[in-house]
């Protein structure tokens, strides 16, 4: 690809960079767990599980101040994109975050914003 006349053109490498930057199919991933993030019922929803081992749609409702139906809801689309797991214990159904980067992911957004 040439480089635009608006380009300052400084003699800088691209080269390491350009392989670098994420291809089109890990790019519209990454832009769909933002954007199921992108709500403030899920992210408080997020952030109660990643204060928990896990918690069931009860506690979930207890602590965001929903309805189970709108908890479930929300739960059932940030299971979805794997953000969330769940495990069974009789008729309760306890959620938790998929693994270690969903708590980093969301630990350093909150960090950023309360800066």
């Amino acid at each position: 690809m040439a480089v635009p006349k608006t380009c300052c053109n400084q003699g800088v490498s691209l080269a390491g960079i350009h392989y670098g930057v994420v291809n089109e199919e890990t790019a519209a991933r990454l832009a769909e767990t933002f954007k199921v993030l992108a709500d403030r019922s899920r992210v408080r929803i997020v952030h109660a599980l990643s204060l928990a081992d896990e918690l069931c749609v009860g506690h979930l409702c207890q602590l965001v101040g929903m309805t189970p139906s709108a908890v479930s809801h929300q739960l059932r689309l940030l299971r979805g994109l794997n953000l969330v797991r769940t495990r069974r214990e009789g008729q309760l159904v306890y959620y938790r975050l998929s693994d270690h980067h969903i708590t980093q992911l969301f630990n350093q957004a909150l960090e950023h914003v309360l800066e």
